[in-house]
This record gives C-alpha cells, sequence and structure tokens, in this order.
C-alpha cells in the first residue's frame, strides 16, 4: 500500500501543470469524510501542543526551583533545623525535590518527641519517601502517555483519510469513464494531503514524548539520590540522638 502512494504521488509531481496545490481549493474539495479526518488530526495537534507547553513549562520550574531549594534545605539540615528545612521545602511547590523530601522531613519529625528512634521509624520515613516519590512521579508524567498515542496513530488516521478519498478518485474516474493519471490527480492529490497532515501532527509528538520520557528518568534519578541522602540523614541523627541520651 505504501509503495502504491509513492508511485502514485510521483506520477502526481509529473502531472503538476494539471493539479491545483491551492490549500484553499483542496480544502473545498475534499469530502466529507476527509474533512472530518483533517479536523480529527487539528484536534490531535491541538492536545499534544497544549501538552507540551505545559509539560515544559513544569519540568523548567521543577529544575529551577529544585537547583534553589537543594542548598538552602541542606544547609538547614547540617545545622539540625527539621523545622527550617520543612519551611523551605513549603516555599518551592514547584520542585520536584521539595515535595519529595519534605514527606520524609514530616514522618521524621512525627517520631522525634519518642525516647527512642528506632529502625522501623526510620522505615517509615522511607516509605513516606516512596509514597511521595510515586506521587510525582504521577505527577510529572500526567499528559506525557497521551503524546506516545498521537504519535503512534495520527499516521494511521491520515491514511484513513488517503485510502478512502483514493478509493473516491477511482470512483469519479469510472463516473466520467474517463482514463488516465490527470483524470483522477487532483483527487488523489487530495487524498495524500491527510496522510502529509498526519505526519506533520504524529512526529512532532513522537520527539517530544522520547524527550519528556529522558527529563521524568532524569528527575527519577533526583528524587531516588534524594530520598537515599535524607535517610542516610535520618540515621546519623538517631544515632546521635541515642548517643547523646545514653
Amino acid at each position: 500500500m505504501l509503495l502504491q502512494v509513492q508511485v502514485w504521488a510521483f506520477m502526481l509531481l509529473q502531472e503538476a501543470e494539471t493539479v491545483g496545490w491551492d490549500p484553499r481549493s483542496l480544502w473545498n474539495h475534499m469530502g466529507l469524510l476527509a474533512k472530518c479526518v483533517v479536523f480529527v488530526m487539528f484536534i490531535m495537534s491541538a492536545w499534544s501542543i497544549g501538552v507540551m507547553i505545559d509539560r515544559l513549562m513544569a519540568y523548567n520550574a521543577a529544575k529551577k526551583q529544585s537547583r534553589a531549594f537543594a542548598p538552602a534545605v541542606a544547609g538547614a539540615l547540617r545545622e539540625g533545623k527539621l523545622d527550617e528545612a520543612v519551611k523551605i521545602a513549603d516555599r518551592y511547590k514547584k520542585s520536584h525535590l521539595a515535595k519529595v523530601v519534605v514527606a520524609g522531613l514530616q514522618e521524621f519529625q512525627a517520631h522525634q518527641a519518642s525516647t527512642e528512634i528506632s529502625g522501623e521509624e526510620i522505615e517509615a520515613s522511607k516509605r513516606a519517601l516512596e509514597r511521595s516519590e510515586a506521587i510525582v512521579h504521577a505527577e510529572l508524567k500526567r499528559g506525557v502517555s497521551s503524546l506516545a498515542t498521537i504519535g503512534s496513530t495520527a499516521p494511521f488516521v491520515g491514511l484513513f483519510g488517503t485510502v478512502v478519498g483514493i478509493i473516491n478518485a477511482f470512483k469519479e474516474m469510472q463516473n466520467q469513464k474517463s482514463a488516465g493519471i490527470a483524470a483522477i490527480a487532483g483527487g488523489i492529490s487530495e487524498a495524500l494531503v491527510t496522510t502529509a497532515i498526519g505526519l506533520f501532527v504524529a512526529v512532532p509528538a513522537v520527539w517530544m514524548f522520547n524527550y519528556f520520557t529522558g527529563k521524568i528518568d532524569a528527575f527519577d534519578v533526583e528524587m531516588g539520590n534524594s530520598s537515599s541522602e535524607l535517610i542516610d540523614y535520618f540515621l546519623k541523627r538517631s544515632q546521635r540522638i541515642a548517643g547523646v541520651r545514653k
């Protein structure tokens, strides 16, 4: 099928003088089904562009705020000021690191009044960090999977419009009882437009899906490292507290 489409496209180029390539003219000559296909792909394109803009803004904000959050909270933790560390995390609402760290800090603070901080309480803080990581990961991934869906289906939606358009072009040739590519060149050119639009919608969606997937993986690594470092801090702090009380 794809080979046939390429052959028809080459033949259409040979008949360029007889084919009108004005976009408005192509739209006016399209059938109802082809126009519906174009409309569906327009919606898909608008959705993918919206997701791209939203995710780019969210990831840039998360990266920027995390760079400011990391040294600030590290300084507070070195001084043993957990309350100050929580307040710092609350100021960086868009930072993925702050969202994870604050969950562990709050869980650890809940057990500070105890006479002894046991391993189970450290594990509770670890589980709080893991839950927070999962929630933040889902937030970062929101909408990204739709780009994969659009990237994989848009070419087939366009191809569907092309197939229907070619069928209609041959029916028109049969009704006119005339042979030759010139008789159906206009109809085929209109049909091929839907495939071109499908590719135009799909390619950026696939590119951005792969880009966003890489960004999410990097964020996951950063959150995992922060969680591990925070657990190490809790262990060292609990050991110091236990030593002082003895």
